[in-house]
């Protein structure tokens, strides 16, 4: 019986028919679905992000030259490509935990006002990532 194709009733053993769980084929792509698997996605890449700052970390324990060397590929254009896809992530994660902490308190549960938390979520990281570098670069905080 597990091997019933998804358009027929699965019998349970004690004869009552058992839902089919809702599949790709039956729900439509919502941008709310987009906002929780891009959720998912940031917990995993800030993972990375953490890992980036415990090397930084050990290059600050290990001495100046360490420190230098670190400093020297955080500043490099592959530093700094890292650095704006974990600028990104940050916002995103920030963005999708102030989305879960408004729903946590029982808001923004409507159709709506999901759809428009997901959005905000979903394509608020890039925008606010580029002007938080375009401020950096102005404050001469990082230069190419």
């Amino acid at each position: 019986m597990s091997n019933a194709p998804p358009d027929r009733i699965v019998i349970q053993p004690n004869g009552r028919p058992r839902p089919l769980s809702p599949h790709l084929q039956t729900w439509r792509w919502h941008i709310t679905m987009t906002a929780s698997i891009l959720f998912r996605f940031t917990i995993g890449a800030i993972s990375v992000g953490a890992l980036i700052g415990v090397a930084w970390l050990a290059a600050v324990a290990f001495g100046p030259a360490a420190y230098a060397s670190a400093l020297g590929l955080a500043g490099s254009w592959f530093g700094l490509i890292v650095g704006f896809g974990l600028t990104v992530v940050l916002f995103s994660l920030l963005l999708n935990g102030g989305r879960h902490l408004i729903n946590d308190t029982g808001r923004g549960l409507t159709i709506k006002s999901a759809d428009l938390l997901s959005n905000i979520a979903v394509y608020g990281p890039l925008p606010l990532a580029v002007l938080f570098f375009i401020a950096l670069f102005a404050s001469g905080r990082i230069s190419l």
